[in-house]
């Protein structure tokens, strides 16, 4: 990552020697930059950094050096290095972070994914390459430019194609850091820029000639103390303002777990209800032994009762047993079979004396997992690939889309409607905190995965949790389970493919956040801002034309 040149610091006469050869640089027409190998290796090594930043690993601070070695990587390149190198960087990333999207289905949807969102890497890749021109004449960009262009990449990634995938967004690895509390001032974007933009100050910090190094030492020592500054303010910035100041409720949450992992365990619908209910029996004799204290709430998580109760009775009576055992409404996940054959991924409030009530339909059903996209089409080439790819698009369920907001009212109290990888988009969440939600509730079904993809969206939990200044909870089937608060901490964290109950008592968020007021707007605003470099970063190319550029950050 790290240019260190003997380049002078202004044009040399003609007759001056050559600058000595270096072998990690060479001369290009922009001036010195990474030779190919060597920013490969660093690209490649980028992406791999990154992926440590993530659950299970946690090592966030690795988060901004992958960042600058990316940005180190495609500076002074033209734009189709930029975008291959980026897609490297993509690939060592995305490749090992979404493997638990093969747990059950095989490689190709696992290479497929990770190959399209690769391709939004690739287009960073460019855009940093694309905008070298103007940072070498504006070096004190540098950091901010990077930090832009990031939340650009990460606002396209989580909205395109039908619907985007947020998944390793930058803030999702910074849950343990101080940079995570930025999400309570302008949200996951926020935190993303934070992350890139120390990333960007390590790429001004190491992009020097030994010349300049030591003619520099006061610029250096600002770019290391706006790094401690930025961290600082992370500290600091929402002491006493997070904490929720509503009434205190007891949840419980039952993890009840799968007879086996795997995608059949739809075929074991009815043990996977009687898991929930058997546990929620239990803890209603721990309460009543006074081994545990008595919740005012239970939630159960997606898919819990995959017989949906309204239709078959048998179903039914088991979730009346448990929730007249603890005496408090029951938050369930279950689905429904519509008349024309399609689907209903929903969350339903189960009082112990009146049955069913409100239910709450998931608003974003993923696409190719929970319904099929240009079908015929995908079929088609599904078939050519692996059979298995066939076989999984006949038990895609068709699920269709929830239209009202996030929110599920039980008794006098609201939480949110949040169903699985719903907690990955900003504007689910925010909405069901701006319609009323005093608990970010999310219900996940993750037999399907592994504790990887398990442990990756407990982080998002927590983040949402300073986000929105909400104490939170994650219930799962087979794990992985817990409780956050406001500043983002987790509790009670249950361990993967378990069974397990755990009580909490949980403060109501009763005020909004920054972050909720403004909703996407901060994005919006450096969205703009990115697309405004871009485009004075062709006006500066146009200008340039071809000719070599002497600059005096080497």
């Amino acid at each position: 990552m790290t240019a260190v040149v003997d380049a002078p610091d202004k044009p040399s006469p003609k007759d001056d020697p050559p600058a000595p050869r270096s072998l990690t640089t060479r001369v290009g027409p922009d001036g010195r930059r990474l030779r190919l190998p060597v920013a490969l290796a660093v690209a490649a090594a980028s992406g791999v950094l990154l992926l440590l930043a993530f659950p299970p690993f946690d090592l966030w601070f690795l988060a901004p050096v992958g960042v600058a070695g990316l940005t180190a990587a495609c500076h002074r390149r033209k734009i189709r290095g930029g975008l291959g190198l980026g897609f490297v960087a993509g690939l060592t990333f995305f490749v090992p972070l979404l493997s638990w999207t093969s747990t059950q289905v095989g490689s190709v949807p696992w290479a497929a994914l990770s190959l399209l969102e690769s391709l939004y890497f690739a287009l960073l890749g460019g855009a940093i390459a694309y905008t070298s021109r103007l940072i070498d004449r504006r070096p004190l960009l540098w950091a901010t430019v990077t930090a832009l262009l990031w939340v650009g990449q990460e606002a396209l990634r989580g909205r395109t194609p039908f619907g985007g995938f947020p998944w390793g967004r930058l803030a999702f690895s910074q849950a343990d850091s101080p940079l995570a509390n930025f999400a309570w001032l302008a949200g996951a974007p926020m935190v993303t820029f934070a992350t890139a933009f120390i990333g960007g100050v390590l790429v001004v910090l190491t992009w020097r000639t030994r010349r300049q190094l030591a003619a520099t030492v006061k610029q250096t020592g600002a770019w290391a103390g706006a790094i401690a500054a930025v961290l600082l303010l992370g500290l600091v910035m929402p002491i006493g303002l997070t904490s929720p100041g509503g009434e205190t409720v007891t949840v419980a949450v039952v993890q009840g777990s799968v007879p086996r992992l795997g995608l059949d365990f739809n075929a074991q619908r009815r043990a996977v209800l009687d898991n929930h209910v058997d546990a929620t029996i239990d803890l209603a004799n721990a309460v009543a032994a006074g081994e545990q204290k008595q919740p005012d709430i239970v939630v159960w998580p997606e898919n819990s009762s995959d017989i949906d109760p309204i239709a078959n009775q048998d179903a039914a009576d088991r979730i009346t047993e448990a929730a007249q055992a603890i005496g408090v409404p029951i938050v369930l996940g279950t689905l429904q079979r519509l008349p024309d054959g399609q689907s209903l991924n929903l969350s339903l409030v189960w009082d112990p004396e009146t049955g069913p009530g409100f239910e709450y339909v998931k608003q974003h059903p993923v696409p190719f997992a929970e319904y099929i996209p240009i079908e015929s089409f995908v079929r088609t080439v599904g078939g050519w690939l692996d059979p298995r790819i066939v076989e999984g698009i006949d038990r895609v369920n068709g699920f269709q889309p929830g239209t009202e907001p996030g929110i599920i009212p039980v008794g006098d109290l609201v939480i949110s409607g949040v169903i699985c990888f719903e907690v990955a988009y900003d504007d689910l969440v925010r909405e069901s905190v701006v319609e009323g939600a005093q608990l970010v509730a999310v219900q996940t079904n993750n037999a399907t995965f592994n504790n990887a993809e398990a442990t990756q969206q407990m982080a998002m939990v927590r983040l949402r949790s300073i986000e929105h200044g909400r104490a939170g909870l994650m219930a799962s089937t087979v794990g992985v389970s817990g409780f956050t608060d406001a500043s983002g901490a987790v509790h009670d964290l249950t361990t993967f493919d378990t069974q397990a109950v755990i009580v909490s008592d949980l403060t109501l968020g009763d005020g909004t956040t920054p972050a909720t007021t403004l909703g996407a707007l901060p994005e919006l605003l450096a969205c703009a801002a990115a697309v405004l470099v871009l485009l004075a970063s062709g006006i500066n190319r146009r200008r340039a034309g071809s000719r070599p550029l002497e600059t005096a950050n080497g």
